[in-house]
């Protein structure tokens, strides 16, 4: 039986983006297209709804989801960072509403064959992607050991970053690390026992790293919000939803920099690339999911939407 991925947060998504009569939308992580059916069946006034994603089994999947809008939908097989090229290619010069949900779906999760699950014996692969060349095989047994240790600290927040590297350093220099119950073991065993996590797992952490390392995930975030301010309408609602601490951490920040005006010189969370001052702050703290949806789905329980307007 296919897995159908649960939207996080949906009806607050949707309804923070506003969507108004005649206009266009962009989905810019489109997954099996939960959060674009609601867009669509809850405002049939709209014009349109731009849609793209990166893996080809989760857009078959939203295709088959979306047939009934067909005539109003535009999908494109893309990365996020080219939302500007993909609205200009759907002969659309700006869109009224952008959704961003930085998820990974349950259906990726669940296939072990995309490797992104502890749980599950497959190939260390996580690509997002398939046509890209580099996998997690690749990151955890080419990489040097201060690098690797960096993406786990840093992508990961990982306390055991370095007792976990030398671990793997050492059993790759025996043979390498084929699949994903391997890794999550070594990762494991590389934790004292008394400190191992509770309510999550204890390679969690470095899933996690390495998935965001394999996909260059929070590499071109901070250009995305901005391409994503430059073609919105005037009060055109930008809706992005984060699931760990790093990201929300950037989210939060570039959108403040872009809200407060010219910055001088751009730091890390601006490119200079777009006009200061163009968006105004909706949610001042974030919004969670609520108890019910956390109990039915406990991944959403990290979830937090931030949400913004075009002045």
């Amino acid at each position: 039986m296919e897995t159908l991925h649960v939207p996080v947060l949906l009806a607050e998504a949707v309804e923070s983006l506003q969507c108004r009569a005649n206009g266009f939308y962009l989905d810019a992580t489109l997954g099996s297209g939960g959060h674009a059916l609601k867009i669509l069946k809850d405002n049939p006034e709209i014009k349109g709804l731009i849609a793209l994603d990166c893996d080809q089994d989760t857009i078959e999947q939203a295709q088959s989801r979306l047939a009934p809008f067909s005539h109003k939908t535009f999908i494109f097989r893309d990365n996020f960072i080219n939302i500007k090229t993909i609205t200009k290619q759907a002969g659309v010069k700006e869109v009224d509403g952008i959704l961003i949900d930085l998820g990974v779906s349950s259906r990726q999760l669940e296939d072990g064959n995309r490797g992104f699950s502890f749980n599950l014996r497959g190939p260390l692969d996580m690509r997002m992607d398939r046509n890209q060349s580099m996998t997690a095989f690749d990151i955890v047994n080419k990489t040097p050991a201060p690098q690797l240790e960096q993406i786990l600290r840093d992508y990961g927040e990982e306390h055991y970053a370095a007792r976990i590297t030398r671990k793997l350093v050492m059993q790759r220099t025996k043979e390498p690390i084929t699949d994903t119950l391997q890794l999550s073991k070594l990762i494991t065993a590389s934790i004292p026992p008394s400190r191992r996590p509770r309510r999550i797992h204890p390679a969690t952490k470095s899933f996690q790293a390495l998935r965001i390392a394999v996909n260059q995930e929070l590499d071109n975030l901070v250009t995305v919000i901005e391409e994503a301010v430059s073609i919105l309408s005037h009060k055109g609602r930008l809706c992005i939803i984060s699931f760990h601490s790093l990201e929300d951490r950037i989210v939060k920040h570039t959108l403040r920099k872009i809200a407060r005006g010219p910055i001088q010189p751009p730091d890390m969370y601006t490119t200079g690339n777009t006009q200061a001052g163009t968006i105004r702050i909706i949610t001042r703290k974030p919004i969670v999911p609520q108890r019910e949806e956390t109990q039915k789905n406990p991944r959403a329980r990290s979830a937090k939407l931030r949400v913004a307007e075009k002045v």
